[in-house]
């Protein structure tokens, strides 16, 4: 019997496929289409929050075709919160916001492995509130 390598991939070496194929297994999608359908829409919400470096930094981590999906967006004059991204995701993919945030949770969380812990955090300290359950973190209350 095989040993399963614990190996992971790290964002130079991880390919858009190898991106959907664990987001899949992440999240528990049926198909690799669906995967597909729910990785576009996560990185397109992301991408019309996030500005500046941090938006520079992630594309630069992410697979290509991520990547665009991301940067192809145009940010948001007012961004949203966690609350209202989930609601947002929910609305352009046709979901209950309980699907949506399963979905954010399952794309973000390859995301993060893939931008690193410090990338993460600019992301976060970047974002209003309520970013950071969807990335797999607990969110701290900032200092005023």
């Amino acid at each position: 019997m095989p040993v399963q390598s614990e190996y992971a991939p790290t964002a130079a070496e991880m390919t858009f496929d190898q991106m959907l194929e664990t987001v899949r297994y992440e999240g528990a999608y049926p198909t690799r289409e669906r995967a597909e359908t729910v990785v576009r829409a996560v990185l397109a919400g992301l991408g019309r929050q996030l500005t500046g470096d941090e938006r520079v930094d992630l594309a630069a981590r992410l697979p290509v075709e991520a990547a665009r999906a991301l940067a192809d967006q145009i940010p948001a004059p007012e961004p949203l919160t966690g609350w209202g991204f989930v609601k947002d995701l929910a609305t352009r993919v046709g979901g209950t916001p309980a699907t949506a945030r399963w979905d954010a949770g399952s794309v973000l969380k390859v995301v993060t492995q893939l931008a690193g812990d410090g990338l993460v955090d600019r992301i976060l300290a970047q974002l209003p509130s309520g970013y950071a359950l969807l990335f797999g973190r607990i969110e701290l209350t900032r200092a005023a």
